[in-house]
């Protein structure tokens, strides 16, 4: 039999990956725009939410079994499993602090691990392979829907309350990560793969960069949203 080949980044089955997450969102923000504020809306965002439940839990349970555990990669403790579980909420109740990380988390932190994936595993079909990137779309389309569809907006409340919850949970990784040598959220150092962190000087120097671009981007994702309260449904062009 033949060895199934490894995922490579920017090969054809990343592309076709990043042309569906782009598609995704092209087609939920226009639609969100038609459907929001309409009946449809509150129904959908429930379907969302057990769809994105439905898919990760199981994924969860079998990463947690005796044969497949392995302390460095099985535990829900990096960004995007913790985004899968805000966004469930947020779709569900429309609770707008589990939007606000819904939101940060979704349009920043889980595109750049997108855009430069670690994942060591076989390519499609596996279930690491659908595992990862189903995790990482489902969060973002998420975001968009709740903003375009559901008419859910950032707010400086949120931005507060999202970095404060990223700070926290990054220190409380580092505690993690030196006691069970695993690397959880990346703070303990940088990715074996290529990623943005290695512009960012070493360890931990990379920390303070990290936080300064990630806060001022969540600043500019927050601001247009923000600066006209008059329009009751403010929404930067898509």
């Amino acid at each position: 039999m033949e060895p199934q080949r490894s995922f490579a980044a920017y090969g054809a089955p990343h592309w076709l990956v990043l042309a569906l997450l782009a598609v995704g969102v092209v087609v939920l923000a226009r639609l969100g725009r038609r459907y929001r504020g309409t009946p449809v809306v509150a129904p959908l965002g429930r379907a969302f939410a057990v769809v994105v439940v439905a898919f990760h839990v199981p994924i969860l349970i079998y990463d947690l079994t005796p044969a497949r555990f392995d302390i460095e990669h099985s535990l829900p403790f990096h960004v995007s499993d913790l985004s899968w579980m805000a966004a469930a909420v947020a779709l569900w109740s429309r609770e707008p602090r589990a939007y606000a990380l819904t939101y940060y988390w979704g349009l920043t932190l889980v595109p750049q691990a997108v855009l430069t994936p670690a994942l060591d595993a076989p390519a499609a079909p596996s279930i690491d392979f659908f595992s990862f990137w189903g995790q990482h779309l489902l969060v973002v389309w998420a975001a968009v829907f709740l903003t375009w569809w559901a008419g859910m907006r950032p707010d400086w409340r949120g931005f507060g309350f999202a970095a404060a919850v990223t700070v926290a949970w990054g220190v409380a990784m580092l505690g993690f990560n030196a006691l069970a040598g695993t690397n959880y959220v990346f703070v303990s150092g940088r990715p074996d793969n290529p990623s943005l962190l290695d512009l960012m000087g070493d360890w931990p120097w990379y920390l303070a960069v990290e936080l300064v671009v990630g806060l001022s981007a969540w600043a500019a994702l927050t601001w247009p949203w923000t600066r006209s309260r008059r329009d009751p449904n403010p929404s930067p062009s898509l």
